[in-house]
C-alpha cells in the first residue's frame, strides 16, 4: 500500500541531497575512495528518484505506442517482445518512421531517467 507523505520519490531525493550535501564532502577529505563510491551512490539514488517519479508515465507512453504500432494490445513486456521478434525476422526495419519515432521517444523518455543533463 502506498504511503500518502513522503513519496518514495521524495524521500529518495532527501536520501540523495543529505549524502551529496552532507557526508561526501566529509569522505572526500577523509577517505577519497570512499567519496567516489559516495558519489556512484548518489547518483544511483537520483536514478532511482526518477524512475519513482517519472517511470509510470514514461512506461504508458511507451505502451500507448506500442500498441498504435503493432496494432493488438498486450503487456508492455510482451509487446515490446513482439516489435523484437518483428525486427529480428525483417518484419520491421530503420526505413518504418512509425518505428523510428517510437524509438527515438522511447530512448528519450530512458535517458530522462537515466541522465537528465544529457540533451
Amino acid at each position: 500500500m502506498a504511503q500518502d507523505r513522503p513519496t518514495a520519490s521524495e524521500l529518495l531525493a532527501a536520501i540523495a541531497d543529505l549524502l551529496r550535501e552532507e557526508v561526501t564532502p566529509v569522505l572526500d577529505k577523509a577517505e577519497p575512495r570512499l567519496g567516489f563510491q559516495m558519489r556512484v551512490a548518489v547518483n544511483s539514488l537520483a536514478i532511482l528518484e526518477r524512475e519513482a517519479r517519472l517511470g509510470p508515465a514514461a512506461d504508458a507512453r511507451e505502451h500507448e505506442r506500442l500498441v498504435k504500432l503493432l496494432g493488438r494490445d498486450g503487456t508492455l513486456d510482451e509487446l515490446n517482445y513482439e516489435l523484437a521478434r518483428q525486427l529480428r525476422t525483417g518484419q520491421r526495419d530503420e526505413r518504418d518512421a512509425a518505428l523510428m519515432a517510437h524509438l527515438e521517444d522511447t530512448i528519450a523518455d530512458k535517458i530522462a531517467i537515466a541522465n537528465p543533463k544529457w540533451r
